[in-house]
């Protein structure tokens, strides 16, 4: 997760399988954790409150839970936001729609 990022945005998958997402609010007060789990619930069409985060508070790393969703229908969801988003970005040139490594 990126705090204080100029938009919020589902980034890319790292090597190691982790999503990164860039938020724009502030990793102050919990706020940045708030955000992630918000665009989260917009991203996999689940309400806020089916999302806890379980490890990470004050990391960048995080471990997300969510309610009534397998791990592999959420993977799922996130890679067709992802592809979404690449489409939509083709011929753009806007660097927040690629992915990072």
């Amino acid at each position: 997760m990126q705090p204080g990022a100029r938009r919020t945005a589902l980034r890319g998958r790292l090597a190691g399988g982790e999503w990164k997402v860039s938020v724009s609010a502030p990793a102050e007060a919990g706020r940045a954790n708030e955000a992630v789990l918000e665009y989260l619930g917009e991203l996999l069409g689940v309400k806020r409150r089916q999302l806890t985060l379980e490890r990470g508070a004050s990391s960048r790393s995080k471990v997300v839970a969510v309610e009534g969703m397998s791990a592999e229908a959420a993977q799922k969801r996130l890679q067709a936001r992802l592809a979404e988003a690449m489409a939509g970005a083709e011929g753009k040139h806007e660097p927040d729609a690629e992915a990072d490594e």
